[in-house]
């Protein structure tokens, strides 16, 4: 007993967080930050900022394929290689093996995961808007899902916070439908797409700013003391960036935490069941598994927070079942694992731009051009509801056009040091809508070589995403036609199904009646208050823009609310 009571007591923390991805790392560190003893806790392996970044300053004749994907990713990495060779030589190693961690589906589901510290903040496309007024009102006005219990007064500040402390550039314009942050500079726009922007302001009246990016463009003093830098321009961010001009919470957030000297990281352990105490009537703890030596072993907190990613933070709920809980921890509304979002995309336009031959580029900007919405909004009303943005821009050809292209010689390879022509293209993000029936959840019988039921995914596109898509197509070749581009291609991918955007949310949605939602206006679950979801699952609709931003703004004032109910001791 004695030794239980010592086991117990070394495992003990003010809070745990599962997951350091981009909410686990900024739950981290906002409650380090904040006095608390944080234990976070990572399924996959340690990734240290920097270091382990193998591939990011290698030149292109030192891969030993030149980056192409590796033969064996159609068997080991096949979810991501549905998404366009997402996993290649040089970014493959930042990628979960699908082979060794399997899903079943019930209908396509295309799963992109990345198991390691700092998870997908390492690849995301670091895009970061905030939702407008519209986006958190729109459910409860239009009688879809649930009604959001909070407005966007109840972000703004933490938006304004967040920004400050990832680094955003962008360009502030004024817009309703695309509110304003805290902003670094803007990266430029290429003549080409200046010449867009002009002509979509003369015949629609339509807005086209540079992308709001979290890539330091004009690293600020709080960036600098951390050991960030300015922007490189090298458009290599996938491979990790060992400048940390681009934010991830490898070179952001955990670093924050670890400061504080409050922070214990644990790796390779895989959180299988939140342990719910029946007197006290709330989460004591969680129950870990060492994915490499298979040991359980538990780990005990005041408060815990769920930060592992929309389906793997409702997977644990539902598997962490108990007599207050049958059907899983703070599922009373048969809402955990449903309404599955994520945003749609592969439907848009290309074209190629006559002139601009003088006009050339500095550096390789690891940005696009942003359309914000522009239907369903003001006057405009269409047969589907909701709507969706635009990202793309303007490039010119390199030496690697001379790939495919016929020709020898000194004058070839002469031609190929001059830069091509110019083509332009977008491709449309657009909103979808919460349905019950799209779901994810445990399978009865089949178990991962852990002893963890396996996740079964039974979700898919409705009528209003497919109508809308066929807008996004016809409207982006409008808008090239509109500018004078030439040879105009629309494109309609027919493959794409959830998951794809890699935007996933909605598992443990947020609501103001327990009876129909998961969690309150605090990211609390209703019916087990220290128990916090602030990563996509706790979405309660999509909006149609890059979301990260959003789980971090809901992260941070859930930290907040959080460390001052400790204090209250109403937790």
């Amino acid at each position: 007993m004695n030794l239980n009571i010592k086991a117990q007591k070394n495992n003990s923390f003010d809070a745990i967080v599962v997951g350091s991805g981009m909410t686990g790392g900024f739950a981290a560190k906002e409650l380090t930050e904040k006095g608390l003893k944080v234990l976070m806790i990572e399924r996959g392996r340690e990734i240290k900022h920097g270091q382990d970044y193998n591939t990011a300053t290698k030149e292109p004749w030192e891969f030993d394929h030149r980056g192409r994907v590796p033969v064996h990713s159609a068997e080991e990495l096949w979810a991501n290689k549905r998404f366009g060779n997402l996993a290649n030589e040089e970014t493959g190693g930042f990628f979960t093996n699908d082979k060794d961690n399997p899903y079943v589906e019930k209908r396509p589901f295309d799963w992109i995961r990345a198991y390691h510290t700092g998870g997908k903040s390492m690849h995301w496309g670091r895009q970061s808007y905030r939702w407008n007024k519209q986006d958190f009102e729109a459910n409860a006005k239009e009688g879809v899902g649930v009604d959001w219990p909070i407005r966007y007064e109840d972000l703004e500040s933490w938006y304004t916070y967040v920004e400050k402390f990832v680094g955003v550039s962008g360009q502030k314009e004024g817009l309703d439908v695309l509110p304003d942050g805290h902003f670094l500079p803007p990266m430029p726009m290429f003549p080409p797409e200046i010449h867009f922007k002009k002509m979509m302001l003369e015949k629609f009246n339509r807005p086209v700013t540079i992308g709001r990016v979290a890539n330091l463009t004009q690293a600020q003093s709080e960036h600098v003391k951390s050991g960030r830098a300015s922007c490189q321009y090298r458009n290599k961010c996938a491979r990790g960036c060992p400048y940390g001009a681009y934010y991830s919470s490898l070179a952001g957030a955990i670093p924050a935490a670890n400061a504080t000297k409050r922070l214990t990281a644990l790796h390779d352990s895989i959180v299988s069941e939140i342990i719910y105490d029946e007197k006290l009537q709330k989460a004591t703890g969680v129950r870990v598994i060492n994915q490499k030596t298979m040991k359980v072993e538990e780990y005990f907190a005041k408060i815990i927070f769920l930060n592992a990613g929309a389906m793997n933070t409702a997977a644990l709920m539902l598997n962490s079942k108990s007599n207050r809980f049958p059907t899983g921890l703070g599922n009373d509304s048969d809402q955990v694992g449903r309404n599955i979002m994520d945003h749609h995309l592969g439907a848009g336009a290309t074209a190629t731009v006559e002139g601009f031959l003088d006009d050339y580029v500095f550096g390789q900007r690891p940005n696009a051009l942003y359309i914000p919405r522009f239907r369903n909004w003001g006057n405009d009303k269409q047969s589907y509801l909701r709507g969706f943005g635009y990202q793309g821009g303007a490039s010119r050809a390199g030496w690697n056009r001379g790939v495919n292209n016929d020709g020898f010689g000194a004058s070839f390879k002469e031609d190929l040091t001059k830069p091509g022509n110019w083509t332009i293209g977008f491709g449309g993000f657009g909103e979808v809508l919460p349905n019950p029936n799209n779901r994810m959840y445990l399978d009865p019988s089949k178990k991962d070589k852990w002893g963890i039921p396996m996740i079964v995914f039974d979700a898919a596109f409705g009528d209003n995403e497919i109508a809308m898509r066929k807008d996004m197509m016809n409207s982006a070749m409008e808008m090239l036609d509109a500018a004078g581009f030439k040879n105009i291609a629309g494109n309609n991918r027919q493959d794409v199904h959830l998951g794809l955007g890699i935007h996933e949310m909605g598992t443990a949605r947020m609501g103001r009646d327990p009876k129909t939602s998961v969690l309150n206006a605090y990211n609390q679950v209703h019916a087990c208050k220290n128990v916090f979801v602030t990563d996509g699952a706790a979405m309660a609709s999509s909006s149609c823009v890059n979301p990260s931003i959003t789980y971090m703004a809901l992260t941070a004032r859930a930290a907040d609310f959080a460390v001052k109910a400790l204090k209250k001791k109403d937790l």
